[in-house]
């Protein structure tokens, strides 16, 4: 398999677009092409999930281990002919500017990708050699496949920015692209749309293809890429053997914000994963063990989910039953009371005595460490864990609530109780990373399993069959 990190010399340089074109040339070649993304992005991976047929995987050396991420990428793109992974920021950017960690640049080094780097050139002359020349010697351990030129005015312009290029010696031309406003992927309070607001027709998809042969040399580029060693090696997670549980997943237009690693795990802990449509479905699947209700966009569909006034019935007799509930984000924010938003205020699930609004601003924005204070469905007290937090949204006044959570965020350096309980719910802000912290798949299944047993009991005590 051949690999490639697609990195940027800053946000906003095009990074997404480019990365979604090579995906769809490679793809048009008839190559297995797996994607991932750098960070905690959930955006850009449902786009290269749509243009690559494959579902894109994060790679993040903040949230887990440096083998976490080699077994990540390895089980990831198992089978594919080429991985393209897209970065985050900029290439060196992380968490820390004294530092590398949590960059793109980390996770080339990690993996031996080598680098594509794409820069804007829409407003550049001969000042973008020395932009390129800088990240050229800036860590010389990163190995530099050439620069892609985007936004370019036209050959002309181009060639005299290769020429710049060229005569410093700061690294390869690889190509270039115009700007074309049809590719533009649109955006909202926390980003790009998702793939599934912003319809790839097969046309356009072709167009993407092309745009790729006619500005980046593929067979050249694909030339320049060595064979990547290294095959999937999951570890043993160390669960009981015993019947597969069933656990339901949101997975539509509201809530589509999971890490795939995470619902795989779970699967490699003896977990069915059972996808329904909080939109659209009139009541859970049959015979769920526990539910998983992860973050999207509910407040862009509270007037639909509220008015599913059945499933919202099912899904708060289901907790009160003491079926085990994990939810994040925006699954947390459907459990609670109401949703307010727009000036209206939405009815939701009630399962959580919380109310929620939404707000103009970011609030509490970046990444997380978690440390578990109190038994809960994803493991005992002491558990520590890695994770995101990305919202628009407030709690607003409630009754008091257990909480599992000491959370630490770690632009602020703040820290709060959070992770909220009743009865079996587990609930919270925090979108938590399962590599983090290998414990925690393990633990959720056998919660679920651990309460289907005892219900089995239950009903056998009644003379039920």
């Amino acid at each position: 398999m051949k690999s490639l990190l697609i990195a940027g010399t800053a946000s906003g340089v095009g990074k997404t677009t480019i990365s979604l074109a090579i995906m769809a040339g490679l793809r048009k070649r008839g190559l297995q092409v797996q994607p991932f993304k750098c960070g905690p992005d959930f955006l850009d991976t449902s786009h290269h999930t749509r243009i690559a047929g494959r579902p894109s995987r994060n790679l993040d050396t903040w949230m887990f281990s440096a083998g976490e991420n080699r077994e990540a990428f390895a089980c990831g793109a198992a089978g594919a002919d080429v991985a393209v992974v897209e970065g985050m920021m900029g290439l060196f950017d992380g968490v820390s500017g004294a530092s590398e960690v949590g960059s793109s640049a980390e996770i080339a080094k990690l993996l031996g990708l080598p680098v594509l780097l794409v820069t804007d050139a829409s407003h550049a002359a001969r000042s973008i050699a020395a932009t390129l020349l800088g990240f050229s010697r800036f860590d010389p351990q990163v190995r530099m496949l050439g620069a892609l030129l985007n936004g370019v005015g036209g050959a002309g312009h181009f060639q005299m920015l290769r020429e710049a290029i060229q005569a410093s010696g700061a690294m390869p031309v690889a190509g270039w692209m115009p700007h074309r406003s049809e590719f533009e992927i649109p955006e909202r309070h926390l980003g790009l749309h998702l793939a599934g607001e912003q319809p790839w027709p097969e046309a356009t998809v072709g167009a993407l293809a092309d745009l790729a042969e006619s500005h980046l040399n593929l067979d050249r580029l694909l030339a320049s890429l060595d064979e990547t060693p290294g095959a999937c090696g999951a570890a043993h997670l160390g669960v009981s053997s015993g019947p597969a549980v069933r656990i339901g997943v949101a997975r539509d237009a509201a809530f589509q914000f999971y890490y795939e690693d995470n619902l795989d795990l779970l699967r490699q802990c003896g977990a069915e994963i059972v996808i329904f449509d909080a939109l659209h479905d009139s009541g859970l699947p049959v015979a769920l063990d526990a539910l998983y209700l992860g973050g999207g966009y509910p407040e862009l569909h509270a007037a639909e989910l509220s008015r599913n006034s059945s499933l919202l019935a099912q899904i708060r007799e289901f907790a009160e039953a003491g079926n085990p509930v994990y939810a994040e984000c925006g699954g947390l924010m459907y459990l609670g009371r109401e949703l307010r938003t727009g000036g209206h205020s939405y009815p939701m699930a009630a399962v959580l005595p919380l109310a929620f609004e939404m707000t103009d601003h970011l609030v509490k924005f970046g990444y997380t460490e978690v440390e578990f204070v109190s038994p809960c469905l994803l493991g005992d007290a002491g558990v520590l864990v890695r994770g995101h937090s990305f919202h628009y949204s407030h709690l607003g006044p409630a009754e008091p609530l257990q909480t599992a959570y000491r959370v630490r965020y770690s632009l602020s350096g703040n820290s709060e109780p959070e992770g909220y309980l009743r009865g079996n719910v587990l609930a919270s802000y925090i979108h938590l990373h399962f590599r983090s912290n290998r414990t925690l798949a393990p633990a959720f299944v056998e919660s679920a399993r651990l309460c289907r047993a005892s219900r089995r009991t239950g009903e056998s005590s009644r003379g039920e069959p």
